[in-house]
Order: structure tokens, then sequence, then C-alpha cells
């Protein structure tokens, strides 16, 4: 399973993106010119860069890596820099880039990073060794089709949907703009879906603005989960922060001095009734996971009868007290 993603974007990870050959196009080449299109072979700790270079000068169109394990690929800085090595110019020698993998996602992780660098990918479906079929790579895929199935789906689908959004990301960019937010679901899921780290993952190369990261984000504690999965350079947060003002203070549920500032500020700065209460129903309910609300059930149902601000007040200083600032 070779795959064709030709690479479009000028991005920048450590070197600019190769010229890409299709490998489709090479086949049509070869048949044009009456012959069999000749390739180099994935062979480990063999088919280097040197060596591809040098074998493309006597005639293979289409050269191999040797097999890299994904997964390792993804996660060590040290891995990428050791088992793949750019050209030092722009002119490239047709490469596809042989992954070792049994998981759709690394595969797809690894597949995205390397895409705008290769001219395609290929999932090894038959290395023979036994420390590769016990960790089901390699050879053990053959009794794994629906498993080959998924990890071909995944990185197709996400090489489709991080093109487009890696063109937008160009785009902008080019335009001048200063720094991005991405928020991590698209347009049909919903906000109860977890939001996709690993997408943000895969689109932080192209990214040569500073990043901030929307969604999901409910204690300091995920937001710092998430910079360091991701490598964004901020975090945003919509429906926690509303919930718990105090989020980015390290507070895991809203502090009852945040409804003490936050009433102090609005009777200087007045919203229309029906925001402040919705204000404080959020900051007061139920936090989730077992949290303690501020305010009881009994209690916010009466704070959603009163009328005016003035009851509004009346009742906080009755249940809790508001410190005036």
């Amino acid at each position: 399973m070779a795959g064709n993603y030709v690479g479009d974007s000028d991005v920048k990870v450590g070197l600019p993106p190769l010229d890409h050959v299709n490998p489709l196009k090479l086949f049509d080449i070869a048949r044009e010119q009456g012959r069999p299109l000749y390739t180099s072979a994935p062979m480990v700790r063999y088919s280097k860069l040197a060596f591809r270079q040098t074998v493309h000068k006597y005639g293979v169109d289409l050269c191999w890596t040797p097999m890299i394990l994904a997964k390792e690929f993804n996660r060590s800085v040290f891995a990428r820099d050791s088992d793949f090595t750019l050209p030092p110019s722009p002119t490239s020698v047709p490469t596809i880039l042989q992954f070792g993998a049994n998981s759709p996602l690394e595969f797809a992780r690894a597949t995205s990073t390397m895409a705008p660098f290769v001219s395609g990918v290929d999932l090894n479906c038959g290395c023979p060794q036994s420390w590769a079929c016990a960790e089901c790579l390699g050879a053990a895929l053959m009794n794994k089709r629906e498993l080959v199935a998924d990890i071909v789906k995944e990185a197709k689908a996400t090489l489709k949907s991080d093109g487009q959004t890696i063109d937008f990301i160009k785009t902008v960019q080019d335009a001048g703009v200063d720094f991005l937010t991405i928020h991590g679901r698209t347009k049909a899921q919903r906000s109860s879906e977890p939001v996709n780290t690993e997408a943000l993952t895969l689109l932080r190369p192209h990214v040569t603005v500073p990043l901030i990261a929307n969604g999901d984000v409910s204690t300091l504690v995920i937001a710092s989960s998430i910079v360091a999965e991701t490598g964004v350079d901020g975090v945003m947060s919509a429906r926690d922060i509303l919930a718990n003002p105090a989020l980015f203070a390290g507070h895991d549920t809203c502090p009852w001095e945040a409804v003490e500032h936050f009433m102090n500020r609005v009777v200087r700065a007045p919203i229309p009734f029906k925001l402040v209460v919705h204000h404080l129903s959020q900051m007061t309910g139920s936090a989730g996971g077992g949290k303690p609300a501020l305010l009881g059930k009994e209690e916010r149902g009466e704070l959603m009868e009163c009328r005016d601000m003035i009851e509004v007040i009346d009742f906080l200083d009755r249940v809790k007290g508001i410190t005036r600032l």
C-alpha cells in the first residue's frame, strides 16, 4: 500500500518541502518509454539518503526508505533525526517512506507529518522477523485485514482533512496574520465529543506563527497536558471558563471570591439582567465529576426566580455574603 500524497504547501519543518513527483505519474512516464518502473527496495540500515541518491543517479525511478516504526517516529525527535534524512537541496529523489505500524492513529500521524517531504508512504505488511510479528507489525498484518483497512482509511482521511486545513493555514499566514487559534473539532462535531488533540499535533509543524488551542480546556492541569502533547503556544477556554473564571489561576471549581469579584464589577459595568443571572447560574452550578457546587439545587432555583439586580444582590448576601470591593 503505497500512498500517493503530493504535498503542495510551503510549510517549514526543519528544511523547506521537497519538490514532489506523484508516483502514479512515474508509472505513466515509464509506460510511455516502453519499460517497467525501476524501484529500490526498503532495506534495513541500507536504504538511507546517500544510497538513494546514488541509485537514482543510475536509473532508479522511485526509492524506498528502510522501515521506520511510526510510534517511535512520532514520539522521539532523536528517532526522526536518525531514521530519516532530507536532502540538502530542494531537488528531491522521488521517495516512498515506509512505516511499520499497527495503529491507525500512529500511522496517520506519522504520514501527515512527513507528507510534505516525500512522494508517498508505505505500510509494511511483509517483514517476517519474529520481533515484528510479535508486535503485530509487518507480516503479522496479513492476518489483520480489517486493521490494515482501518490504517489506510485513517491516513487517507487525515491527509484529506489536514490538507484542507493546511492550505487554509498557509493562505492566512501568507496574508500576514500574527497568530492563529484552532478549535480541534470539525463543524459537524458536537461539544460533547472530545477535542482532537491528535489533529492539533499533526498541524502544529505547519504553523509558523504562535498557535492557540481551543476546546476542552477545563482545568489548568489539562491545559498544561494539551500544551505538552501538541506543542501549541497557548490555550483557550470557553464553556469551562464561563463556569469557572478562576480556571487559569489553578482552581478546579469556581471560588466564591470570583462570584464576588464579578458582582462588584457588573454593578459598575452593567450588562442585561438575564445575562447576569446566567453567569451566576454557571458559576454556582455543578462542576461535574463529583465536584461540589457553590449553591444547592434549591438555592439555584431561587436565584433563577430573582426579578432584578436588587433581588439578586439580596439573595447572594443572604446565602453567602458579597464583600463590597
